[in-house]
């Protein structure tokens, strides 16, 4: 029977299962702390490595949001997808992680998450593209929710934790404009530089409150975002591509930074109020000087 999800409480999957499965290989997956989705080792590594924190997804309303970018990696999904985008199908081609990159005076642009390399017969490198991949901030704390159900899988998979201080949640603002959008500027810059395509994998309920991005042909894109959503099903959450929006570069990322104007009229209103109670607060500084003086 198809698992239900308990909406109460924040946590839609702890490394790597939901937390109402019980079955052999998820209990062994919580007990081993392992990480199911292509890890750099087999054990999850989130936030500390020797108490991690193992919250794959957590819930926005009742759609699974994922706030750990390797849950991402479940069959290298994202990789061959990207690899349409970026080579011709007869192209041979594998992924290199966490490569770092430099500006021109050799400081650090930060590292690309996944690098795809095409290579000759000779093992010779003739092209390459860059795939971002973007997982959710959390605003609230989820430590304690996580640790909580920890304790007692098996019983904790009910608790009902609305009612506690903060409740954890999806921050999709910050994600776009303190995390998407500094890296995209950073490092996709130096990409279009170099005339090298860059694909960026993100959750469909986030890439829904990022603006409206204007689209291209897939043969004139620089960039392609990869909209993916995590579908419940039986007894699992899985993967799955959900739609593909092909751009160029600039005026994405001007889209992306860029905040609309509001009206200007209700900002001067609010500078005068400001003034206002400026005006009628008496001054301190004439009473400590005369204090001061004496």
């Amino acid at each position: 029977m198809p698992l239900k999800p308990n909406t109460h409480q924040p946590l839609a999957e702890v490394f790597g299962y939901p937390i109402n499965n019980q079955s052999l290989e998820a209990i062994r997956a919580r007990k081993t702390k392992l990480c199911p989705f292509n890890n750099k080792v087999p054990n999850c590594t989130k936030d500390k490595a020797k108490n991690p924190l193992g919250v794959c997804t957590v819930y926005d309303g009742a759609n699974a949001v994922s706030t750990c970018p390797v849950r991402f990696r479940e069959n290298w999904l994202i990789a061959t997808d990207a690899a349409e985008f970026f080579f011709d199908a007869k192209a041979q081609w594998t992924t290199l992680t966490e490569i770092r990159l430099q500006d021109e005076d050799g400081g650090s642009a930060g590292n690309i998450d996944v690098v795809l390399v095409a290579y000759d017969d000779n093992g010779k490198i003739y092209d390459f593209g860059a795939l971002e991949v973007q997982a959710v901030y959390i605003s609230g704390n989820v430590r304690n929710p996580f640790e909580h159900y920890m304790k007692n899988c098996a019983s904790h998979a009910s608790m009902n934790w609305l009612d506690q201080d903060n409740y954890p949640n999806p921050d999709f603002l910050s994600s776009s404009r303190k995390r998407l959008a500094p890296q995209l500027i950073y490092k996709g810059g130096i990409l279009n530089a170099w005339k090298k395509k860059t694909a960026v994998a993100l959750d469909k309920h986030f890439f829904a409150t990022l603006p409206t991005l204007a689209k291209v042909p897939k043969h004139k894109a620089e960039m392609a975002w990869f909209v993916y959503d995590f579908k419940l099903q039986d007894d699992r959450y899985k993967l799955a591509l959900d739609d593909i929006i092909y751009t160029r570069f600039a005026p994405a990322l001007d889209k992306i930074t860029r905040s609309k104007a509001g009206k200007m009229e209700d900002f001067i209103e609010k500078l005068q109020n400001k003034l206002d109670e400026k005006l009628e607060t008496p001054p301190t500084t004439e009473t400590l000087q005369i204090k001061l003086t004496k």
